[in-house]
């Protein structure tokens, strides 16, 4: 058979190759120089590709049968199941000048998160200007940059990259089955949309059917109380009128702010959501393996955040890095702030957006055991598993780096990567992986200073945790790619343990008492859920599933100052101007006030001068304790950066932009007062 290559929309189409893998066919619709031609070091200049990849999957191939409903998809004349990804490819014009190694990312909610993480750069959905590209990193690294759609309902805006995938059938009759969706309401509304953060939502099939049921509740595990069918209806408003709508659900009377609406509806037409997990899989091995891919490498490493980092954990728990040709897919993966979850990656009627926090988007299949590499057996179920147990070749388990912020320990029961599923006892990781947290950091990086909006009114504290990890993530991107390409070690694990007193039940956590600002009574749980009797299949019977009792809730220790203890200290831990706890609590809200926010935490800085800190009365040493002076703060802070590039946790060329940013820590800390900013 033939491969078809389409070098543009304007050249002709060339045949090519044999037909065993699952890439058909590539369609670039444009092609061009990065930044006219600038030079990336010894990597020379970079060319970016854009347009389409046809995919073919063989139903009959033992590699493809964990792909829910593959069987049930529409085939091609050559019985395959076809499925069309946009992609973008940043590569080095000369390959020869490049590592040979791609950094594929698993594109969250169709965005692209790569340039901004490590090149320090502005996002985009197009990177074009200098902003766009930042400091070069990952082209002075000789990396190709590849992003390939694989999520099917991501929302219709430009730019998005997403995975053109079939409907499941019965023959000639569509599959029919429940979907579930459900929104904590902050704010008063009369309509909510039936998909996740704005995505394409299922359609309702008959919007009289008796299995459609809206319910609300007022707190994550109160009860549910049906909402009578005659005050709601599938429906939107425009230009004030009343319309029918089957994405959307409308009440004249409002969607109450405090509440927790919960719709379960008959849609049909699942689509093939886990053809995503195998695009992957298919894209990475054709660049490696397949000499007319216009990007070809040797190694691939997968890079996830936050939804695609548990993306890329259901792909490992799945087995989908062995290809059709049993040949190894990705040689590493670097999954950020995934925590210990998976998702709604593959099965029927998967919503893939949908993930679980302590107080949104609720009890979906994401943090669900196995939850470690290693096989451990859940004590009360008597299930034995692991996260990496399902290889059909152990010898293609990647080199994986875990790097999850403190805020995942709060919001993504991280914990459960490195703890026993009862938390008696501490896990050692599997010998290819190696998990790094990252101390006292919230789920992405905030800004610096913070806004005077963000000012918690009964504390010197502001909500949003400005430390900046992505210096050592930085760091450990180099260190993977050592470690894929030549084989160099990379530092051992570090994370909060048990047996040395930096992992704890948070009744037991040493947080100062600061006035103003109270501690979290609650952390994220992940639960025994019961999706039904065939969601071995990847069919959920039970909606809303039933829910049976908690996994272990732990995390990280703090010290005198409220930081987190154990793990990888950075900068502003080792030589503090403050406080940054990866926790906010949902206060000022109609509801769920004692609740964890999502993704973020707060920024308390230490009082300047002890005049201060007594007036205060706060427990944390002040800056005029600690320092004798700024020089005296610059000096440490040197010290503590000059360490960190020496365990190659920061690299020689960020010393100066770390040290730079704590003297303007300082500099905001002891000027005019905080409070009054």
């Amino acid at each position: 058979m033939n491969r078809l290559l389409a070098l543009s929309v304007l050249l002709p189409i060339f045949l090519y190759g044999s037909l065993q893998a699952e890439v058909r066919s590539i369609q670039i619709e444009k092609r061009e120089p990065v930044l006219e031609g600038r030079a990336f070091g010894e990597s020379g200049t970079y060319e970016k590709l854009s347009g389409t990849i046809t995919f073919e999957f063989d139903p009959a191939n033992p590699l493809n049968h964990r792909i829910v409903d593959l069987q049930k998809a529409p085939r091609n004349q050559r019985g395959m199941v076809e499925a069309v990804s946009d992609f973008m490819v940043l590569r080095p014009e000369d390959p020869a000048k490049g590592s040979g190694v791609a950094l594929l990312e698993v594109s969250n909610r169709g965005g692209k998160a790569s340039l901004s993480y490590f090149n320090r750069a502005a996002r985009g959905s197009n990177p074009v200007s200098p902003e766009q590209f930042g400091d070069g990193l990952l082209m002075r690294r000789g990396l190709t940059v590849i992003w390939v759609g694989w999520q099917h309902d991501v929302p219709r805006q430009p730019g998005r990259l997403r995975l053109r995938v079939p409907a499941a059938t019965n023959g000639p009759d569509a599959i029919e089955g429940l979907v579930r969706s459900d929104w904590t309401v902050d704010r008063p509304s009369q309509v909510l949309h039936l998909g996740h953060r704005n995505h394409v939502a299922y359609p309702v099939l008959d919007p009289d059917h008796p299995d459609n049921v809206l319910t609300v509740r007022d707190g994550r595990l109160a009860p549910r109380r049906v909402v009578p069918r005659t005050q709601w209806r599938f429906a939107r408003l425009e230009d004030g009128q009343v319309v029918e709508d089957r994405t959307r659900i409308h009440m004249p009377s409002g969607f109450q702010a405090g509440k927790i609406y919960e719709l379960v509806y008959r849609a049909e037409d699942p689509r093939l959501a886990g053809l995503g997990l195998a695009a992957l899989r298919d894209v990475i091995s054709w660049a490696k393996h397949d000499p007319a891919c216009p990007f070809p490498i040797r190694k691939g490493i997968a890079f996830g955040v936050s939804q695609t980092g548990r993306f890329l954990r259901h792909f490992l728990y799945q087995g989908f890095n062995t290809d059709e040709q049993w040949r190894q897919a990705f040689d590493g993966m670097l999954i950020h702030t995934a925590g210990a979850g998976r998702g709604s990656f593959n099965h029927r009627f998967a919503q893939p957006s949908r993930d679980a926090h302590r107080y949104s988007a609720f009890f979906y299949p994401t943090d669900i055991f196995p939850f470690s590499g290693p096989v451990q057996t859940d004590s009360e179920t008597g299930l034995s598993d692991g996260l990496l147990a399902h290889f059909h070749n152990p010898k293609h388990i990647p080199k994986v780096f875990y790097t999850n912020t403190s805020y995942e320990y709060w919001g993504r029961a991280a914990a459960l990567l490195h703890v026993t599923p009862d938390g008696s006892s501490d896990v050692a990781p599997h010998p290819n992986e190696r998990i790094y947290h990252l101390a006292g950091g919230q789920h992405f990086v905030s800004r610096f200073p913070p806004s005077p909006q963000a000012k918690l009114s009964d504390a010197v504290a502001y909500r949003g945790n400005p430390l900046d990890f992505l210096i050592t993530l930085r760091a450990l991107l180099v260190q993977l790619q050592q470690w894929v390409r030549d084989g160099t070690e990379p530092v051992p694990s570090a994370y909060p343990r048990i047996d040395q007193g930096t992992l704890a039940a948070i009744d037991q956590i040493r947080f100062p008492h600061i006035a103003g600002l109270d501690f979290p009574k609650v952390i994220h749980e992940a639960y025994r859920m019961d999706y039904g009797p065939r969601w071995r299949d990847g069919i959920v019977d039970f909606q809303p599933p039933r829910r049976g009792s908690p996994f272990a809730r732990l995390a990280p220790q703090v010290d005198a100052f409220g930081n987190d203890l154990g793990g990888l200290r950075s900068l502003e831990l080792q030589v503090p101007v403050a406080t940054y706890t990866p926790w906010s609590l949902r206060s000022g809200m109609a509801g769920g006030n004692d609740e964890i926010a999502d993704f973020v935490g707060n920024y308390l800085p230490l009082a300047p001068t002890e005049t201060e800190r007594e007036k205060r009365r706060d427990p944390r040493p002040s800056l005029q304790g600690l320092y004798r002076d700024k020089s005296d703060f610059l000096s440490k802070v040197q010290e503590a950066a000059r360490s960190l590039a020496a365990r190659r946790l920061m690299l020689q060329e960020d010393i100066a932009k770390a040290v730079s940013r704590a003297e303007a820590q300082w500099d905001w800390a002891t000027g005019s007062h905080p409070e009054e900013r």
